[in-house]
């Protein structure tokens, strides 16, 4: 007895020679469409984040918030949205990530595009905007994932490649 799965041919005699081909075009598409699907939800989640951020900032400024009201709108958040990382770490994070890149630039592309442990791991590592966005553009544009893009950053991939910051210079 195999313990592979038996083959769409194996199950139905009858069975055209292009359903394999259908098959396996059907299921790149549901995969495609999946990816596609997360990306969205993880550019939302990066804009929301940014959004809080901003609000925090705004707040920090006309009413002289402190640690203690974000710990305790990390606590009434947490309570509301247990499952999206409300704590009052993530929540600092969020204003410094607001604070990197401010209302009137809002966020480039690129770090809409990476995952939110990669734009933390940005912010710190990384005190230069430019160099931020390099690397930024990097990981989006090549999926790199956070241990990847915290081993460019440690062999200071962007001094390697010559004129990868003169993109971005003005």
């Amino acid at each position: 007895m195999s313990s592979e799965a038996p083959t769409a041919d194996a199950m139905l005699p009858d069975t055209p020679e292009s359903y394999q081909r259908t098959l396996d075009a059907l299921v790149e598409r549901v995969q495609a469409a999946r990816v596609r699907a997360l990306r969205s939800v993880n550019q939302e989640l990066v804009l929301l984040y940014w959004d809080i951020g901003q609000e925090i900032l705004l707040r920090q400024k006309q009413e002289g918030w402190g640690a203690k009201v974000i710990d305790r709108l990390a606590r009434d958040l947490r309570s509301l949205f247990p499952d999206m990382g409300m704590s009052a770490r993530n929540l600092k994070y969020m204003r410094a990530f607001a604070k990197t890149w401010p209302a009137d630039r809002k966020v480039p592309q690129p770090v809409a595009q990476i995952p939110w442990g990669h734009i933390r791991t940005l912010l710190d590592k990384l005190d230069d905007p430019d160099v931020r966005l390099w690397y930024a553009t990097k990981a989006a544009e090549h999926g790199w994932s956070r241990s990847v893009l915290v081993h460019q950053i440690e062999g200071a991939l962007h001094l390697r490649e010559g004129k990868g910051l003169t993109n971005f210079v003005s």
